[in-house]
């Protein structure tokens, strides 16, 4: 059978590039509070910051019981704030923040016992509103005294989580929305500066609602906020996730950014949570075919929103039960053991794209192409991805790219770097190990450099005399992504 014939994109890089923002590093996702003070998810948020570049995380329950925020002893409110003040003071010792999920009910002001998750987390509205606002005034007004209103005026302040789903929010849609504006009123009472936003939905609801409301009760959001992952609204609850992947198309991700940017406007848009599926435990996180996809969703949203927070940075995760196997479809980034997957080798590839991008002629059914550099044009770099969606038809291709528009350069090195089923895919180290539940140290090392990026050399064609136009073609696999760095020289 003779070899595909190649696909072939063009750029020209003469042309007038545009801002790359990279709004995913403008936030990252975690499980509940109580997790932030574990020795080993501080390790790995302390590489991701290195290595990511995120600048806050956001995570539930930092109100909840266990975190030991509000009890009520002999008919008295104790107000203790120490263990977020270690969790705060961690994050500023990074070069991080918050972004601050205000988020679960303390049991003693919540009106019945109804509660989320294994460590019960309480989800319904305040018995009165006036205890809600007590606990906002004195918790909001120590971190202005301890941080200084400079510094919390940086952290974005999100009233709740998904209150359109009664599994989080017994209320209701009114009840959130006055809940909101006694938030709203408590917080900007400490300073109009503060940043108070909302209405944190999953999958872009109540967004028109909670505009309308807020310009109608004088209590205007600072952001607006909200969830979207591409198994929302494609199949019913009990429709696999790969099913629900299939049904969705490949643009839900940047049509939905386009709607809520809609009703947002001038203010911040914030997706506080997405991944590729909603499925806490799902193969399809675990390996490349996760990097490809998430990479397509970021970039296609790239110019829509301001912060867009993949859920979550780790696996070390326990919302329904805390897991031990190192590779079950979590959420993460990274594994337990902070390995990085392939879906976080993919956030570097982007990463490395630059500050700036390029239009790119061509298109494919699967393939698409991606031209970034940074701030200086001594580089340039070419991202391909080769995915679609489960059960679509896709395979590996041949990929021809011409670089034009020169400007009296020639490359002098150039390398490729791959994500695919036999690069930077520590689960097929892990499968051929024979999947140790609890992985002995040496093994948990030769995963991570099974999850490495191992650049390789490649060779550049370019015209003989002045060099108007280079050229290479590269075989891209299914579901996978790889980066094409070229470093110049005066022709």
């Amino acid at each position: 059978m003779p070899p595909p014939s190649p696909t072939t994109f063009t750029c020209d890089l003469s042309a007038p590039a545009r801002p790359l923002r990279h709004p995913w590093r403008h936030c990252v996702g975690s499980c509940h509070a109580p997790t932030a003070l574990r020795a080993d998810w501080q390790q790995q948020l302390t590489r991701a910051h290195r290595e990511l570049g995120f600048r806050h995380v956001r995570f539930h329950g930092l109100l909840s019981d266990d975190m030991g925020t509000l009890v009520n002893q002999d008919n008295q409110f104790l107000f203790s704030f120490f263990n977020i003040d270690r969790v705060f003071d961690f994050l500023l010792s990074l070069g991080m923040r918050p972004l601050v999920e205000l988020s679960f009910m303390p049991a003693t002001l919540s009106s019945d016992g109804n509660s989320v998750f294994h460590y019960r987390a309480n989800v319904t509205p305040p018995r009165r509103m006036a205890d809600w606002q007590l606990l906002m005034t004195k918790l909001v007004g120590h971190w202005v005294e301890r941080y200084g209103v400079d510094e919390v005026a940086q952290w974005p302040l999100e009233v709740w989580n998904e209150p359109n789903l009664v599994a989080f929010w017994t209320g209701g849609q009114a009840k959130y929305f006055e809940f909101f504006k006694a938030t709203w009123t408590a917080v900007k009472a400490i300073s109009p500066r503060l940043q108070v936003g909302g209405p944190a939905t999953a999958a872009n609801e109540w967004l028109a609602d909670f505009d309308k409301f807020c310009a109608a009760n004088a209590c205007p959001p600072d952001f607006i906020s909200t969830h979207y992952y591409p198994t929302d609204a494609f199949g019913s609850v009990l429709t696999d996730t790969v099913s629900q992947l299939a049904d969705a198309p490949m643009g839900v991700m940047r049509d939905r950014a386009r709607d809520a940017r809609a009703v947002a406007g001038a203010r911040a848009l914030y997706y506080t949570e997405w991944n590729i599926t909603s499925n806490p435990r799902d193969p399809m996180h675990d390996g490349p075919f996760c990097a490809a996809l998430a990479a397509n969703f970021m970039l296609g949203v790239d110019d829509l929103v301001d912060g867009y927070s993949w859920w979550t940075f780790t696996d070390i995760f326990e919302e329904n039960y805390f897991p031990s196997i190192p590779y079950h479809g979590g959420f993460g980034l990274m594994n337990l053991y902070g390995v990085p997957k392939p879906a976080y080798r993919g956030f570097q590839l982007v990463d490395r794209l630059g500050t700036r991008r390029w239009p790119v002629a061509g298109a494919h059914p699967t393939l698409q192409m991606h031209v970034g550099a940074p701030d200086d044009d001594a580089v340039t770099n070419v991202l391909l991805i080769n995915v679609a969606m489960p059960r679509h038809p896709i395979a590996g291709e041949l990929v021809t790219v011409r670089l034009a528009g020169m400007q009296g350069r020639r490359p002098r090195t150039a390398t490729i770097t791959r994500i695919d089923d036999t690069h930077a895919n520590p689960k097929a180290e892990w499968l051929r190990l024979g999947s140790p539940e609890y992985p002995h140290p040496r093994q948990v090392d030769a995963l991570e450099t099974a999850s490495a990026l191992v650049p390789e050399p490649i060779a550049i064609a370019a015209e003989p005399g002045a060099i108007r136009e280079v050229n290479f073609t590269l075989p891209m696999p299914a579901d996978a992504m790889a980066l094409v760095r070229i470093e110049w020289e005066a022709a």
